[in-house]
């Protein structure tokens, strides 16, 4: 059994939470987090193109939400479906296991660095058709996270 992406992210935090405070002492902190998001960002961008690639889906809505069901195991995230569809995948987190883990540490804003950032730049490696809208994360502490993914031209990839 592969290990969950949560206990990922928890193994990698033992690394990047004393590396990025490294490098936010030594940078300044914009400098240092523009540099993290740079690098997690080239990272996460290319799991979004391979991902894509590999489900051969052209419904974004099957795709996306086949995605968020793998960040989700081991009971990481709850979340409810507002929409489905073609080109469109809209879904609020009402718990997210990251954020408590981050919020435990005492680290949400590396949290949100580390964890929430790279929403984004998965969903660019899914096509330039493809956005993804957010306005509030429960890492940065709102009640939910409210994704809203679609297809900008309403076109089949």
């Amino acid at each position: 059994m592969s290990t969950s992406v949560i206990e990922q992210a928890k193994i990698q935090a033992q690394v990047l939470v004393p590396l990025v405070k490294a490098l936010q002492a030594e940078l300044g902190e914009a400098r240092a987090n523009t540099l993290v998001r740079k690098a997690l960002g080239d990272l996460y961008r290319g799991f979004g193109e391979e991902f894509w690639k590999a489900k051969h889906e052209s419904d974004l809505g099957k795709a996306v939400s086949s995605a968020f069901r793998t960040y989700a195991r081991d009971d990481a995230l709850a979340y409810d479906v507002i929409e489905q569809s073609h080109d469109a995948f809209a879904f609020d987190v009402k718990r997210c296991a990251y954020a408590e883990f981050y919020k435990a540490l005492g680290e949400p804003e590396l949290g949100f660095l580390l964890i929430c950032t790279a929403d984004f730049a998965t969903s660019e490696g899914f096509g330039p058709d493809v956005r993804l809208t957010r306005t509030q994360t429960i890492m940065q502490g709102a009640d939910h996270c409210d994704f809203r993914y679609r297809r900008d031209d309403g076109g089949a990839r």
